[in-house]
């Protein structure tokens, strides 16, 4: 089956070159030039994966990404645009954006992280992953802890299956934002450890097990070690 991926970009000139250079690559590309358009395409057949500009008439690239990501959309979002501060980069990514390409950038580098991305989808249709009392099922990205299943958003899910296919193994900050949110964050950011947060409140809180360990000075891990 053909990766479909959804191009959100007005520039007329930027959304050719991009679709014509995807479909050499072997890629479905369609294409959209506003927020409104995208969403109404995204709803129509769900695309493998989202290239968007933050830069669109009307309503945001932005904007669209936490709509789409507060609704669940599952696949991986490619943002694309001008602005290259770390706050703009942090903003996008915080939104729910996987990874982040400044303008001009070499069509290569963004087949690569576009490869890069579709490699961290789940392959094995309905697989399920456990440590201890707690299973993870790569089909319905669903979490149970015990008889309780727990609703994950998808970030939260990408985090949790990264750290559950390592199971006592201690992952750095650097080490689960490179590979969940596809950038070296500042060591200022919080941003892994708020996440770690949402997890620890609906998988540990009311257990006496706490699956999901710091391990001071060096990061995270999960394990299923009684207390």
């Amino acid at each position: 089956m053909t990766t479909d991926i959804l191009i959100v970009e007005d520039d007329p000139e930027i959304q050719g070159f991009l679709r014509k250079g995807l479909i050499e690559e072997g890629y479905e590309a369609r294409t959209a030039a506003t927020a409104g358009r995208a969403e109404a395409m995204v709803k129509e057949s769900t695309p493998d994966l989202i290239i968007l500009d933050l830069m669109l008439p009307g309503r945001s690239g932005l904007e669209l990404c936490e709509q789409l990501r507060s609704e669940d959309f599952p696949a991986p979002i490619l943002i694309l645009t001008a602005r290259d501060s770390i706050d703009d980069r942090v903003r996008g990514l915080d939104a729910g954006a996987d990874d982040y390409l400044v303008k001009p950038f070499e069509f290569a580098e963004l087949v690569a992280r576009v490869r890069a991305l579709l490699r961290r989808i789940p392959e094995a249709v309905g697989d399920v992953i456990s440590v201890g009392d707690l299973s993870l099922d790569l089909h319905s990205r669903t979490a149970t802890r015990g008889t309780s299943t727990v609703e994950l958003t998808t970030r939260e899910f990408g985090l949790l299956e990264y750290m559950m296919r390592r199971p006592g193994q201690t992952q750095s900050r650097a080490q689960l934002a490179e590979q969940i949110w596809g950038y070296n964050f500042s060591h200022d950011s919080n941003v892994v450890d708020v996440y770690i947060r949402y997890l620890r409140k609906k998988l540990d809180e009311g257990y006496d097990n706490k699956l999901i360990k710091t391990v001071r000075g060096q990061g995270y891990q999960l394990n299923s070690d009684e207390p």
